[in-house]
């Protein structure tokens, strides 16, 4: 591993292991936790704040990591805003995770935000999100919407799978994911299921 990216490896568990110290012991801790250690050392492709509001970034802190400050992200890039024409589609994909909740639960709405957010950027789902590998992204899918990842019966990619269930609720016969064709994975997601 080259000298860079161990530095922001190291410092990204730092600052989780600082965010996991004070964790309420809440079921979406770690995956938000990995999320923000990722977004603070300048890794993952989610905008300012996990995509959030400023006001629901600091509710999510309080809620989660009482007593760090949400100015953790406070120096990073923002990265750049959303294109206009890109709105509706990250609402589409709030509604989608939102009808399949599991409960009633502030995360669960957090999480659902921020997962559309990742969902507009370029790569794999759980590396845009900035967690550490596939498996947490399926684990706090399963946790957070049931209903909705009990329907991914093929082991499809998220970020194909979420927007193949808004195209068959659409009655759209042709989908694919806006922003995969420039992965270097492009054949592995969209080829034949396995």
């Amino acid at each position: 591993m080259p000298a860079l990216a161990r530095n922001a490896s190291q410092d990204a568990s730092h600052v989780f292991e600082r965010l996991m110290a004070r964790a309420m012991g809440r079921e979406n801790d770690h995956a938000f936790a990995s999320m923000i250690a990722t977004r603070a050392t300048g890794g993952g492709a989610l905008p300012a704040w996990l995509g959030l509001e400023l006001t629901a970034f600091r509710q999510l802190m309080t809620y989660h990591f009482p007593g760090v400050s949400p100015d953790v992200l406070a120096a990073t890039d923002g990265g750049a805003p959303l294109a206009p024409q890109r709105h509706e589609e990250r609402q589409e994909l709030i509604a989608l995770l939102l009808a399949e909740r599991a409960g009633n639960s502030h995360s669960e709405v957090w999480m659902a935000q921020v997962i559309a957010a990742g969902c507009m950027a370029n790569d794999h789902l759980w590396h845009d999100l900035g967690l550490w590998n596939r498996g947490e992204l399926t684990a706090l899918v399963q946790r957070n919407f049931p209903a909705l990842a009990a329907r991914n019966v093929a082991d499809m990619k998220w970020k194909r799978f979420f927007y193949k269930q808004l195209c068959e609720a659409a009655a759209v016969t042709v989908c694919r994911a806006p922003s995969c064709e420039v992965c270097v994975d492009y054949s592995l997601c969209f080829g034949a299921e396995t």
